[in-house]
Parts: C-alpha cells; structure tokens; sequence
C-alpha cells in the first residue's frame, strides 16, 4: 500500500457504541475516516436507555429510527423509596408529556444497537473499518500515528480514543484518571413478566442503592440492582427461580411474577473521570474518558454527546482547512466535554452515597428534594431537561416518534 492509503483525517480506536457513533458522525461531517473495531470478545446481554439529546444526535445521523423499531419508549419515569427508613421520600412520577414529548428517550438491547451501528458505519463513504485494535500509539506534533497488530502503519491528524478504560490512547497522551471506588456493586439482567410495564421505568431507592426496572420491547424489563459486595456475592449464587421471586417481590409486583431469561452480570461500581478530555491529538469519548455508574442512564448518554461533540468540532475545522487535531480544536472539546461529564459524575455519586448515608438529615434534605420536584412544575420540568442532557425544553422532532 503507498502512503496515501494509510493516511486519515481521523482514526478512531475501539469499536462500541461509542466509538461506531464517533466515526459514523466523522465520516458524515466529510473527514476521512478509519476506524478500528476489533470483533467483541463476550457477549452483551445488557440493554442502554437513550435520553433526550441522545435522540436528537442519532436522528441527525440516520441511525434513530431504526433505534426505535428496536427499543422500548420510555414515555414515564416513576422514583419511589424503597427503604424501612424513619424518613421515607414520597413518590415521583415524571412525565414526558409535561415537556410536550412522547417519550424521554427509548431502551435498546445492547446487541441491537451494536449491530444497528455497525451496519450503518458499514455504508459510509468516508469511512474505512479495520477489525483489528491499536498495538501502539504515537504522537507527534502534527500528527499521530497507530501500529496495527498486523504491523500496518496509519497516520492521522487526530486520533478519537474510544477504547475503553484501560485506554492506551489515553495512555500515550499522558492523561490521568481520577478514580473513586463506591462500595457497592451492580447487578445487571433481563427478565419477562406477567403484567405489562406500560412503558414506565420505575426506580426504587433502597438502602443499598437504586433498583431499577426499565422497559424493553413486549413484556420483558431490563434490572439494574445497585447493591453491597455481600448482596451480590447472594444474587450472584441464587438460582433463577429464587432470584425472580425475589425480584417480583423487590418491585411490589408492579409487573407480575417475573422469570429471568438471561446471564446476569456483577461488576463493581466506581467513578472515573479523565483530568483533560482532550490534547495532545487525542479526544477521549466514551468510558475513555469517564466510568460513570448505572444510575440515571448517563453513561453511553455522555459518550454520545462526546461523539456528537468532536464530529462537530473537527469538522468545521476540515471546513475551515484546518487542522482537526490542532490544540485550539482539542482545548474546544475539553471544555465543553469536561463541564457535561464532571456535573454528571458528582450528581450520580452523590445520589449513590446518600442511599447509603445511614445519616438522618441527609434522608431529610432528599425527601425535602422529591417532596418539591413533586409539587412545583417549574422545577420538575428542569429537573427532567437535566437528566435528558438538553438545555431545552422544545419538543425535539425525534422524539415525536
């Protein structure tokens, strides 16, 4: 191959969601793109709810209604105190019809959307895939470049780093995580049920941490349980039968009787998020750049605004004619990334750490909280934008699906 065939605009390294949206939206804006998308090594069985401004970007880039005839709406968010507290938080109910849409976002199996994206990047003009991963990272100062294990040389004048947390982009950029462990674990699974959902997701706030379902197409529901080491250790040895019994019965049966039909996951939860988010020809995206726990759909709902975000920046910069991993494009992308990411970061952890405060007024001040997000509309409206991830509250076009 001459020289020109390994030269990109843009190289993006890791093939999740994250980085198929990346180099989907880059491909789109006109640069030339090469993406590195190594076949997964597990299977996913886990699902992803997209939010409001989600909506919004992957509508702009073709993928969202076939997202839709794939997902389960989200039309009501239902908080409820799932405590044996002396101080118990009333219940909230969020509708999506208050901020004139028909529904907060919609939930999707995580096979599904990946093989939606890996479809659609497989039309794009601009955009070559390689199913390999990047064996080394170099930086130069106008360029970067990337050693495949096959020994291909690529260059680029950016590279979009969404390989994950043990990132060597990350790595070769010399950019430092901050790490807060949380001393308790998710438990991720799916589960059919008698009655139907309705489509409301309903979030209990127990003593461990949330316990939420979220609808999925039919009658089945995704569980995201926040729980202790010891707890998960329990539900990690229980046997299906015993674990649905106890999870109809954690959920008041609001579903029916439910009977799991899938693994179940365990993984410790932490918070994690990069000190810059951008430099040195790099662009962090996806969990790169922050691990967020399983509270509040914001992970994968961050990592599609930080794809939105450098497509947008690198390509006014191609535009322009210049450079797309010029300081000033990364210094842009920092700045807008590191504002979004960090509120999101302390918002789920606090929330997290107070369920497991056993501190009186700590309960006090989050009854006080729902207690007013239950009662004045103008605050539960601001409310639901923030957790949208839209500073609007214009109806979106594709949320009217």
């Amino acid at each position: 191959m001459n020289r020109d065939e390994n030269e990109f605009d843009v190289i993006v390294v890791g093939g999740g969601p994250a980085g198929l949206i990346a180099a989907i939206a880059l491909a789109k804006r006109g640069l030339r793109t090469m993406l590195l998308a190594p076949s997964p090594q597990h299977e996913d069985r886990r699902t992803t709810a997209l939010l409001g401004s989600s909506a919004d970007i992957l509508s702009a880039i073709g993928i969202w209604q076939a997202i839709v005839d794939k997902a389960a709406p989200l039309r009501r968010l239902r908080l409820a105190d799932g405590t044996r507290r002396l101080v118990r938080t009333p219940e909230v109910l969020f509708d999506s019809r208050e901020l004139g849409l028909n529904a907060f976002g919609h939930n999707i199996a995580n096979e599904d959307l990946l093989a939606i994206l890996r479809e659609t990047s497989a039309r794009q003009t601009n955009l070559e895939i390689v199913a390999q991963p990047a064996s080394a990272v170099t930086l130069h100062d106008d360029s970067a470049s990337v050693v495949l294990p096959d020994g291909r040389s690529l260059s680029a004048k950016l590279i979009v780093a969404a390989d994950g947390r043990h990132s060597i982009c990350r790595t070769a950029a010399n950019i430092k995580m901050a790490k807060r462990s949380l001393p308790q674990f998710a438990v991720a699974l799916n589960f059919s049920h008698t009655r139907p959902h309705h489509d409301v997701s309903t979030e209990f706030h127990t003593e461990s941490g949330p316990f939420t379902l979220v609808p999925m197409p039919g009658s089945r529901s995704s569980l995201v349980w926040v729980c202790t080491a010891k707890e998960a250790e329990r539900i990690r040895a229980a046997s299906d039968e015993d674990l649905s019994e106890e999870i109809a019965r954690k959920s008041h049966y609001i579903v029916g009787t439910v009977h799991i039909d899938g693994p179940r996951g365990v993984f410790p939860l932490g918070v994690e998020v990069a000190d810059r988010f951008g430099v040195s020809r790099i662009a962090l995206v996806g969990e790169a750049g922050h691990v967020i726990p399983p509270i509040g759909a914001q992970g994968l709902n961050l990592g599609v605004r930080d794809a939105d975000a450098i497509a947008r920046l690198a390509g006014d910069a191609i535009m322009d004619g210049r450079d797309p991993g010029a300081p000033d494009v990364l210094s842009a992308y920092d700045a807008e990334r590191r504002a979004d990411v960090r509120s999101r970061a302390v918002a789920v952890e606090m929330l997290g750490r107070s369920l497991l405060s056993g501190f009186l007024p700590v309960h006090i001040a989050r009854g006080i909280g729902l207690e007013i997000a239950a009662r004045v509309p103008f605050l539960r409206r601001n409310l639901m934008r923030s957790g949208l991830g839209r500073d609007s509250g214009k109806p979106s076009p594709t949320e009217s699906v």
